[in-house]
């Protein structure tokens, strides 16, 4: 199976040696994604709010850059730093679906990179 790696300037680049996202066969998986400002290596995390839209408009943009969008996503994973974030995360992610929303996880964490409070992960298709 051939796999291509799907790369924008329009989400934040990768902070270890890994891709934002990586198309293989019909699946587009994007690697975690935390509320870095696009170009820039600054944290936009003045409340659990703001740091969860970062995080998705980081994920909108990777799935812009591979052709798809939100309605393509068939499983998430939410990664949180207090399971006590879960209400206010949950409302802003929902959001960003229309209704059909995809199979999802959300765990509560000891650490995330940065020390943000989000991180987010999706897998799409992309057929």
């Amino acid at each position: 199976m051939e796999k291509k790696i799907i790369q924008t300037e329009s989400a934040p680049a990768p902070i270890g040696p890994y891709n934002q996202a990586v198309a293989a066969g019909n699946f587009l998986f994007i690697s975690g994604q935390i509320c870095i400002k696009p170009g820039t290596n600054e944290l936009n995390n003045t409340d659990i709010q703001t740091e969860t839209h970062q995080v998705m408009h980081n994920l909108k943009a990777i799935l812009q850059e591979a052709g798809i969008d939100f309605r393509n996503v068939a499983k998430t994973t939410i990664f949180l730093s207090d399971m006590n974030l879960f209400g206010e995360v949950n409302e802003i992610y929902g959001k960003y679906f229309d209704g059909d929303f995809p199979a999802r996880e959300t765990v509560a964490v000891k650490g995330l990179p940065k020390n943000v409070n989000v991180e987010i992960s999706m897998i799409a298709t992309i057929a």
